[in-house]
């Protein structure tokens, strides 16, 4: 339960915050200790929460502008700061009152979600802004009704009888399940989204696109508009085939020339006339919605008259059949255009003589039969009832499926006829078969008779109630059309002979609407009614789907449609009806109901897969947002929603399905690579968590085999003083290593505390995202604060990545300038990075002359790669020219191997080896053995080791010294940026014991001798370097170095990359300094180094 608490002045006493006015009692000695009472009191602080009105109740009337709160108001007054919320009062400028936000959430109007122009709205002056009218619409007004109106349309009407009769009983009830279990379940699944939470004015697009994210909002939500675009085209297809077929047939401009033109001509005649109708239904939509709206009960009163007409003639025809004969030439169907009397002859004065039907089939006169069409002469003219009436038994012939092809006549089973082949020339005097039927091609058509179900969910924002109207509404909505749809194939085929049934444009029944011959009490009703209820259709799909656009484009998810989110100055979208209509008109163009029908169904059946997927998403993730008030929903039946939805798409047409749904492929692309980024808390981010879970729990089952092995690389990125990326090209290296594929992090080290430097750390990781995007790197970015940068790699080291997706490669800059640099930190960093990786056996990659690496728009033409194979450590130095040349930098390099062979091996052998080794690798090298003849130490080599020694013994001596300790405190303090800009990785802190700024001594005579003595063995030490002599082991190390770093040199200096075996460090620390030496003797004299360390593991394998 929730409580509101109030307290009063005593309540508030304990603690020194209160106000002075506040008479509080004083606690003297001897008694309970104010903390006490003070803890009695904060017992309490949880209802501090839950105060809704007590700020009114003490300071009059007060309302806040903003919950959010700046400093500024603060100082002004004690208004905002509640004398009960002193303890929360830091808070209050980041954290509103409960008072404040529910104030807020009542205030909510229902405005669209993510549209700029509304939220700027609701920051104008209160005194520019209207008093919005509250929604009052109820179940019945908002959504049953719009929803009846929208679902019952010009199918009904023009093509359920059709459908009937070719379909027979039985599968045209297959089909009406069909389509209505569709619609039914995805009610069921968008009634839960619509319940699960306040559905902001805008219906199925915003459902969609805030459930499923905008890439699929954006498709699915053009794919709606289209649909809705292309009904309006039918719809007006629909009224003006009412008009020129049924009302009048004389107002037709284009007549048949020939017999058999009479399609084309009647096609021309839908074109010019829907071309009219169109252009009179966009002015009207233009000039005002308000008109629109108006006539919409007058629409849908039009529809409920027509259907219970239908249902009064059904009963009617119990009793009293109406008269509709159809004429029979044997069991042909003749259509009733051409003539009055179903006769061969009739008697005129006493005199048999020729009929009309005679004069057609005969093309004479007189009752002579030389011409006569062979059938007409062997079968008998037969009239039988139209409508038969319900109690006729007629049920039972219409139970069957009875399909044509196109230009088949109508034939009536069962009815006596002698089978000869008549003349071709006469097939227009029967009905015919207009179009090729089938099961599937009846899907198709019919299904935009259940489409509609959207109009509830489209009004959300007038609804009183939206959670609880659009499912009951929508629901009853489905139920009862389903129920008329039911029924009236029952009485189409209980009442109505079945070739009149398949008899689509009324020829048999002298053009009749077929189902306006059953209506009572005339055909003039249904006739009326339905072009009435037609027209209303069509400009309820002219307004709703510019809307629709507009929605769209003010999400701003697709930037080319920017100029259809303006319009009017009342915010009519203008430029989104003109699109609208000419999208309209290329349904017109095509001219036939039976062709458009399809289309809009492909757009109508992927938006109600969306639905049903977006809702199955969200359950199945059971995010913590998912809470929809509507609970009878389960993921299954939106599945299987989603699945009947798909194979009704197939069925229906399965090349306009495989269009659809490349149109919205190629939408949701487009939004993903251009769209602008929006972040709607969408189900497909939860399941895209939900596979990264479970592939990451799936990839901590083992390490990856050899095969998988790829370089997942952790890249150590040095950052200025300014916080820009100071070797950017080592973003360009790692770029073209990857090409895209598999892991990489990048990470970088501040030196600080974390709580003053939290900032800073912040803007780095938005500059190296910056780089990354610039460098073309996908991955991730992790900017570590420590107190030593020692410390903070080691950390990234050990704790980047998450579960089995973890790095097994460290990409390093080399130091440069250590040599210059009499801080020993410049290179130590470096050095125990390295210790680092060898301790955690990761792979080691260090690029020397990173400057010189080649941009991504750089592209060698020629070249080659050369490998230095050493030492085997996993084979690392293969795999790595093989990853770099799938980029198109490196792509035309050869590569080249070369191994060093020594005096007691077989280097033909070596070679032969080494070739069908890299063959069972399938890799295309040159393959080369070096061999490294023994030879003598030489004095340059001997040189190079005692300078280097001495160079580390004099350094040593100088930082042994007490004197020279202080004055390199100094030194660092007063070089503190220089020594960050010499170094790659510098640690900027002193290793030894922190210096004081000020040494104070007390000097007796003992510290002074000592002192002295100190001086005196350091100038000795100074003079010991110059007769120092070197290390053989050191010596032995040099002369490898240069040894290897001539060969090197001779063979690859002309390579534009070199990649070689990088020694370790030595195991005591007092020789790092040496192995820095040894690196720079191995690598002097090439352009660009790649210093390759294994992990320790195989990375590469012969096997498939």
């Amino acid at each position: 339960m929730w409580k509101t608490v109030r307290m009063s002045q005593d309540d508030a006493c304990p603690g020194d915050f209160m106000p002075q006015n506040v008479n509080c009692p004083r606690v003297k000695l001897g008694q309970e200790s104010p903390g006490v009472a003070f803890r009695g009191h904060l017992r309490s602080l949880p209802k501090l929460m839950d105060i809704a009105s007590s700020s009114h109740a003490s300071h009059g009337n007060h309302k806040e502008n903003s919950p959010f709160l700046n400093a500024a108001e603060a100082s002004k007054g004690g208004d905002y700061y509640d004398r009960n919320l002193a303890l929360f009062e830091e808070e209050l400028d980041i954290r509103p009152k409960v008072s404040s936000l529910l104030g807020k959430l009542v205030n909510y109007t229902n405005l669209t979600q993510g549209v700029k122009e509304h939220e700027e709205a609701e920051n104008t002056d209160g005194s520019k802004k209207k008093v919005s009218k509250s929604p009052s619409m109820g179940t019945l007004m908002g959504v049953y009704l719009p929803c009846m109106q929208n679902i019952f349309g010009v199918i009904l009407f023009l093509r359920l009888t059709w459908m009937v009769g070719m379909a027979g009983v039985l599968q045209s009830f297959l089909i009406v399940l069909l389509c209505c279990c569709c619609t039914m379940l995805t009610t069921i699944s968008m009634s839960a989204i619509a319940t699960n939470g306040v559905v902001p004015a805008g219906g199925s697009y915003f459902m969609i696109s805030r459930s499923l994210g905008p890439e699929f909002g954006g498709a699915v939500g053009l794919c709606f508009y289209l649909g809705t675009t292309f009904a309006g085209a039918m719809y007006i297809l629909g009224a003006i085939e009412i008009l020129l077929t049924y009302i009048v047939p004389q107002a037709a401009i284009f007549h048949p020339s020939g017999a058999h033109d009479a399609s084309s001509a009647m096609l021309n005649n839908m074109r010019v006339y829907g071309t009219l109708f169109l252009i009179l239904m966009a002015v009207v939509v233009f000039v005002g919605v308000k008109y629109v709206n108006k006539f919409a009960s007058l629409f849908l009163a039009c529809v409920v008259i027509s259907i219970l007409s239908i249902y009064a003639g059904a009963i009617k025809s119990i009793f009293d059949p109406p008269e509709f004969p159809i004429c029979m030439l044997g069991n042909r169907t003749l259509s009733r255009e051409y003539f009055d009397v179903c006769a061969k002859t009739v008697v005129k004065d006493n005199i048999t003589v020729a009929s009309k039907l005679w004069e057609l089939f005969c093309h004479t006169t007189n009752l002579t039969t030389e011409n006569c069409d062979e059938y007409f002469l062997m079968n008998n003219v037969s009239e039988i009832a139209g409508i038969p009436g319900a109690a006729s038994g007629i049920l039972k012939d219409n139970l069957w499926s009875n399909y044509l092809e196109k230009g088949e006549i109508l034939e009536k089973a069962h009815h006596p006829s002698v089978d000869v082949a008549g003349q071709k020339n006469n097939l227009h005097l029967y009905v015919l078969s207009d179009i090729a039927t089938s099961f599937m091609v009846l899907v198709g058509i019919f299904f935009p008779s259940v489409t509609g179900i959207m109009a509830g969910s489209n009004r959300s924002g007038d609804l009183k109630d939206a959670q609880k109207s659009i499912p009951v509404g929508t629901i009853l909505a489905i139920v009862t059309t389903s129920l008329v749809y039911f029924s009236c194939v029952l009485l189409f085929g209980a009442c109505i002979e079945g070739v009149v049934l398949r008899d689509k444009f009324g020829d048999a029944v002298n053009k009749n609407l077929v189902v306006g011959t059953l209506s009572w009490p005339s055909p003039w009703v249904i006739v009326i009614g339905s072009f009435f209820s037609t027209c209303g259709a069509g400009l309820q799909s002219l307004t709703g789907a510019p809307r629709l656009l507009q929605a769209i484009a003010k999400d701003n998810i697709i930037p080319f449609l920017w100029i259809f989110g303006h319009g009017k100055a009342n915010g009519e979208p203008t430029w989104a009806l003109l699109l609208t209509a000419l999208i309209a008109e290329l349904g017109i163009l095509i001219a036939s109901l039976d062709m458009v029908a399809p289309i809009l169904s492909m757009f109508f059946l992927m938006c109600y897969l969306f639905v049903n997927l977006a809702c199955a998403v969200q359950t199945l993730l059971r995010t913590p947002n998912w809470r929809p008030r509507f609970k009878y929903y389960h993921w299954a039946l939106s599945f299987l929603g989603m699945s009947i939805c798909l194979a009704l798409m197939f069925i229906s047409s399965w090349y306009y399905a495989l269009v659809a749904m490349l149109i919205a492929g190629m939408i949701y692309k487009y939004i993903e690579y251009q769209g602008a980024e929006k972040e709607w808390g969408d189900g497909i981010r939860g399941l895209s968590l939900s596979a990264a879970r479970y592939a990451l729990l799936r990839l901590e089952e083992g390490p990856p085999h050899t095969k998988n092995w790829r370089p997942q690389l952790l890249v150590l990125l040095k950052l200025d003083e300014d916080l820009h990326v100071k070797y950017p090209r080592l973003l360009t290296f790692a770029s073209q290593l990857k090409a895209g594929k598999g892991l990489t992090i990048i990470g970088s080290v501040i030196q600080g505390n974390f709580l003053e430097t939290y900032g800073e750390a912040q803007a780095a990781e938005q500059t190296i995202k910056n780089m990354m995007d610039i460098e073309k790197v996908k991955g991730f970015c992790q900017v570590v604060v420590a107190n030593k940068v020692r410390e903070g790699i080691a950390h990234l080291i050990q704790s980047c990545g998450l579960g089995g997706m973890k790095h097994n490669t460290v990409v390093l800059g080399w130091p440069y300038g250590w040599r210059q640099s009499e801080d020993p930190r410049s290179w130590k960093t470096f050095i125990g990075t390295v210790r680092c990786t060898t301790a955690a056996h990761l792979a080691l990659l260090v690029p020397k002359n990173v400057s010189f690496y080649p941009s991504n728009h750089e592209r060698y033409n020629e070249g080659n790669i050369d490998v230095w194979w050493i030492v085997h450590d996993g084979g690392m130095l293969m795999l790595l020219p093989f990853l770099l040349k799938q980029h198109k930098v490196w792509r035309k390099c050869k590569m080249r191997i070369f191994t060093v062979a020594q005096m007691d091996d077989n280097s033909i052998q070596m070679k032969k080896d080494l070739a069908t080794f890299l063959y069972q690798l399938r890799i295309e090298a040159e393959v080369e053995v070096v061999e490294m003849h023994n030879s003598d130490i030489s004095a340059y080599t001997y040189e190079r080791t005692l300078m280097m020694e001495q160079r580390s013994q004099m350094l040593r001596q100088m930082r042994l010294t007490k004197t020279e300790r202080e004055r390199e405190a100094q030194l660092v303090k007063d070089r503190h940026s220089v020594a960050r800009l010499e170094s790659l990785y510098s640690d900027e802190e002193d290793e030894g014991d922190p210096v004081p700024e000020n040494i104070q001594m007390t000097w007796t005579k003992e510290k002074c001798d000592a002192e002295k003595r100190n001086r005196g063995s350091a100038v000795g030490s100074f003079r010991d370097l110059i007769s120092i002599k070197p290390n053989q082991s050191n010596v032995r190390r040099m002369h490898t170095a240069v040894k290897l770093n001539e060969v090197i040199v001779n063979r690859s200096h002309d390579a534009r990359l070199v990649l070689l075996n990088m020694p370790g460090p030595p195991k005591n620390t007092d020789g790092d300094e040496n192995y820095m030496e040894f690196l720079e003797v191995l690598t002097e004299g090439l352009e660009r180094v790649l210093l390759v360390r294994g992990g320790g593991r195989e990375v590469i394998t012969i096997y498939s």
